[in-house]
């Protein structure tokens, strides 16, 4: 474990780059590998989450290397042709890296176990086992470890999202790449959209229809996926915290570069901004086909607001800093619709609301979220004893930012787990603050 107390700091200037996002680095390997063909990769974010998912596609048969800083190709081996790998594939903390290679494997003809840390070994499966297996995949268990056996052919099937979850929706999709016919999912709420995007980007034959006000995605098996050159943005989830962190530190001004604002996951932005944040879009652009731009944000006095749980599928992962936020805005917050954050990396209300009020924040605690009131723009007293962060990367980021905009600072038990997504969070929080 490395415990860390983050102190208060002076006003944070300056201008960063995140890492790649998580997401759309995850899904560049996974498709690349796909690929007949070598794919070039930049900007891809180099934590052990997406260092999971390289592992896994190289013992499946993808070749796999890193050319410089964030700079890789991957050889694909092609659909359908996915070898069956030798040893337990080690998913470390990535819940995306789990469910998404799940749905790969599901409509081939291996055999995969699947291994994780203490952390993702308590997370569910259950909700990507149960369609994967109505095509025709075959699973010892709903939690990790646990051995799936795929089939070729696998059988098409039409599947609506119980929950709204990207992960759900992108495992059958990709389960569907492989199996002949026409397989469907059907979202109820919109989810971040990367794979419809970069599948269609690589040449599958997927579209999009409106079907009673829900989203019915298509894709067409047995595709034949082309190699790409991929420009990795910035990760929204990752600009997030600095996203925070400037709002509350007066006299803060700060340039997060590259920032991908696909309207999938920048449910943040508007929400902070309706709480009054200054969030300032420079040089908007397009790579990729995903929206970007540089976000130039300002300390601004927030005030507290409902949250709508309508935008919760798009910024699923920013509330743990959102709630931090709001501790320090005007006036309530009311956050509701939130079951999903019980069952991530931790359970983030429970977690968040435990951490947040020993720092000093009136936080309440409800069934499907939390209710904070907060301090009208006071530091928080800081924590006299560490956050537990129960292996959350999230959780010890939102909480390094608490102790930014705090009296004493704000000690996290472990900042280990912030490698996962962030290699270099501290160093640049670090530099911001000495700027």
């Amino acid at each position: 474990m490395r415990p860390r107390r983050f102190l208060p700091a002076g006003p944070l200037r300056g201008r960063i780059r995140v890492p790649g996002d998580k997401s759309i680095s995850h899904r560049s390997l996974m498709f690349s590998a796909l690929a007949v063909g070598t794919s070039r990769i930049s900007g891809l974010l180099e934590g052990e989450d997406v260092m999971s998912t390289a592992a896994a596609l190289r013992a499946m048969g993808a070749t796999i290397e890193r050319t410089g800083a964030g700079e890789w190709t991957v050889e694909g081996v092609g659909v359908g042709a996915l070898l069956q790998p030798q040893a337990p594939l080690d998913m470390g903390n990535s819940g995306t890296s789990t469910r998404l290679l799940m749905g790969l494997i599901a409509s081939h003809p291996i055999t995969a176990q699947f291994t994780g840390d203490a952390s993702l070994s308590k997370r569910p499966m259950g909700r990507v086992t149960e369609p994967l297996a109505t095509m025709g995949a075959d699973f010892s268990g709903t939690t990790l470890p646990l051995t799936e056996r795929g089939i070729c052919p696998a059988v098409p099937i039409a599947y609506r999202l119980p929950v709204a979850s990207a992960q759900v929706k992108s495992a059958v999709l990709l389960a569907g790449l492989n199996t002949p016919g026409i397989t469907t999912v059907i979202e109820p709420v919109p989810t971040r959209d990367h794979t419809e995007r970069m599948l269609t980007g690589f040449g599958a034959e997927l579209w999009v229809e409106e079907e009673n006000g829900e989203r019915a995605i298509r894709i067409r098996g047995e595709a034949v996926l082309r190699p790409q050159t991929i420009d990795v943005p910035g990760d929204p989830s990752s600009a997030a915290f600095f996203i925070v962190a400037a709002l509350l530190v007066p006299g803060s001004d700060v340039v997060i570069e590259n920032v991908g604002l696909n309207p999938t996951r920048a449910g943040l932005i508007e929400v902070l901004r309706l709480m009054g944040g200054s969030i300032e879009e420079l040089n908007p652009r397009e790579i990729g086909g995903e929206p970007v731009a540089d976000l130039r944000v300002t300390y601004s006095p927030l005030k507290g607001i409902a949250v709508d749980p309508a935008i919760a599928p798009s910024m699923i992962d920013e509330f743990p800093v959102l709630f931090v936020a709001a501790a320090l805005a005007e006036g309530r917050t009311v956050t509701t619709g939130l079951e999903e954050l019980r069952v991530k990396e931790s359970d983030r209300i429970s977690v968040m609301a435990t951490a947040l009020a020993a720092a000093g924040a009136r936080v309440r605690e409800t069934e499907d979220g939390l209710i904070v009131d907060g301090t009208g723009g006071e530091p928080l007293e800081g924590n006299p004893d560490p956050a537990a962060t129960h292996l959350d990367h999230r959780i010890a980021m939102s909480m390094a930012v608490a102790g930014l905009a705090s009296y004493h600072g704000v000690e996290v038990d472990d900042t280990s787990p912030i490698a996962t997504s962030f290699p270099n969070f501290e160093t640049l929080i670090d530099g911001l603050a000495q700027a």
